[in-house]
């Protein structure tokens, strides 16, 4: 696939991942749909992408947990652009909790947030996409998709939920020409953690040593953007995260050594 000339919706597009991809596929010459929570920061982004080529970037606001916002929001495009190319499923929220001392309310809203919001955003535009012809949906799952790992037990649960969503979907509609490339970060240099939900819902507030020392924001996007033009099916972000879904296929025994010690941080 060529980005030049395609037109991207991305939620969670605000800051982090989202805005890095935002840019990216900008740069390659998309059309860009900007949705997040934070109308300003989407307004500052639309102003820089704006001074490179005016006219290819539109900002729609919505909270993907809420379902009028989000079928508000796939109205609202349609009026605006001619047809969707590629979703890119981003907005998401962290987890920094034990099991123990995580409330229910908080997995709810972890699942709200991760799951059910990337499935109700896909929904709202999979048949506008059909009727064009098919299109491609990127989901920003995590390495926590593949395995689990310690304060991490609601959004490993959402991720792994969304593998099992979209491999679904992805089987039901190859033949209607929807492409799906599921997207496993493990620690990129966002403020992931300073944002993640601690057991009694409140913002954790820190910035991880992990995280710190991420994979460049710039880099993540970089690979997604050539995953999506390669019709990649998964693709996996991370040296020490890979180096463990390594270890978890071919010698078990050591990933769960290694998992326990693991610092979750």
């Amino acid at each position: 696939m060529q980005i030049s000339n395609k037109t991207v919706w991305i939620t969670g597009a605000s800051s982090g991942i989202g805005e890095a991809l935002a840019e990216a596929f900008f740069s390659q010459g998309a059309t860009v749909i900007l949705s997040a929570r934070n109308l300003s920061r989407l307004n500052e982004l639309k102003s820089r992408l704006d001074r490179q080529a005016p006219e290819r970037c539109f900002v729609v606001p919505c909270d993907v947990t809420k379902a009028d916002e989000v079928h508000q929001a796939a109205a609202t495009i349609q009026t605006l652009v001619p047809r969707l190319d590629i979703l890119v499923n981003n907005a998401g929220v962290s987890q920094r909790s034990s099991v123990l001392e995580t409330g229910m309310q908080v997995y709810r809203e972890l699942f709200e947030v991760n799951f059910f919001g990337a499935v109700e955003v896909t929904k709202s535009v999979l048949p506008w996409m059909i009727s064009n012809g098919g299109g491609h949906v990127a989901v920003i799952s995590s390495m926590a998709g593949k395995y689990g790992f310690r304060m991490r037990s609601g959004y490993s649960a959402a991720k792994h939920a969304l593998h099992g969503f979209f491999e679904t979907m992805r089987a039901e509609l190859n033949d209607k020409n929807v492409r799906v490339t599921l997207v496993c970060p493990g620690r990129v240099k966002t403020d992931v953690s300073v944002n993640s939900l601690t057991g009694d819902g409140k913002k954790y507030g820190k910035m991880d040593a992990g995280q710190a020392n991420g994979v460049p924001v710039e880099r993540c996007a970089s690979i997604i953007v050539r995953a999506v033009k390669n019709n990649r099916k998964e693709v996996f972000i991370g040296r020490l995260e890979v180096f463990l879904l390594m270890v978890k296929r071919v010698c078990p025994a050591l990933y769960y050594l290694i998992v326990n010690r693991a610092s979750p941080t």
